[in-house]
């Protein structure tokens, strides 16, 4: 997987938001906004290829939970950027 070019991360108050640069990943209908965990992996892949096992690895690294959990959240993280637009495969 890679991330898409073009997205900014920011924060706003307490909140992470992926701001569109270039008006071609514009998509009007949805505002994509991270938790701190999907925040803290954005940074950690923003501009390279990354894996789904990566993702998990940061997680189990930087949280200290479980590898099971971490296999599940970092797949539902990965999908949901899919759906969203931001990731490739």
């Amino acid at each position: 997987m890679r991330t898409k070019e073009g997205f900014r991360l920011r924060t706003l108050g307490k909140d992470y938001i992926l701001t569109a640069e270039g008006i071609e990943q514009v998509n009007f209908n949805k505002m994509i906004s991270f938790n701190k965990t999907a925040a803290f992996l954005w940074e950690k892949v923003v501009g390279g290829e990354f894996t789904v096992e990566q993702l998990s690895e940061f997680l189990v690294e930087e949280y200290g939970i479980s590898k099971e959990l971490a296999d599940h959240d970092a797949a539902t993280l990965a999908n949901d950027w899919i759906e969203a637009g931001v990731v490739e495969q």
